[in-house]
């Protein structure tokens, strides 16, 4: 969305890539998973480096760093209904197929298992993501809406505000208001499922 709005940086550093070694953060995609795991037992929070953005190059600014914020939650939306759609096939495939081989049935199951998975997890990085805490994309939103001096001092939060991510998803209030949320937007995606497979 950056490149189509006229700004090079991303693809100029190489960031427009499929391949997941220049997104890795050493700090969020290694250390604090490794750290959670073994402190909690489970990765709670991790992240890549943020794709570079260079508003100057925009030419409206507001405007245009609201679109590009934006469309990184929308893009796990559909990658959500994707997720779906192939669920219903499979789901269509296991209920009308006999499937005597162990190996195929348990490659099936395992798919399904999969691409569920993927529904919510897509749902989970679209809702996290547009928390309206620096430096998640709904902050960008946010800073945008703002007028400029609060927008300023709002961004300036930054990096710190990973650590603000950090206790409110440790907050009972706040994780189980972000669970309903889930549970919310993921229910067009079981209903469809539910129209659709059986």
């Amino acid at each position: 969305m950056a490149l189509k709005l006229g700004d090079t940086t991303a693809r100029d550093m190489g960031r427009l890539t499929l391949n997941p070694i220049p997104h890795i953060d050493l700090v969020g995609s290694i250390i604090v998973p490794l750290m959670s795991i073994v402190a909690a037992g489970r990765v709670f929070i991790a992240w890549a480096k943020p794709v570079p953005v260079n508003p100057a190059n925009f030419s409206n600014v507001r405007r245009d760093d609201i679109l590009v914020s934006v469309v990184g939650p929308i893009s796990n939306f559909v990658l959500a209904f994707l997720c779906t759609i192939v669920v219903i096939v499979l789901l269509k495939i296991d209920s009308s197929v006999e499937i005597s081989n162990e190996i195929v049935h348990d490659g099936l199951t395992y798919l399904l298992k999969m691409f569920a998975g993927g529904i919510t997890m897509n749902i989970v990085l679209a809702v996290f993501n547009m928390l309206p805490v620096p430096p998640l994309d709904g902050s960008h939103v946010v800073a945008s809406l703002l007028p400029a001096d609060l927008s300023m001092k709002y961004r300036k939060i930054g990096f710190a505000g990973i650590f603000v991510i950090i206790l409110l998803m440790r907050w009972d209030p706040f994780s189980n208001a972000f669970s309903e949320v889930i549970r919310t937007l993921s229910s067009p995606f079981q209903l469809l499922i539910d129209l659709f497979a059986h």
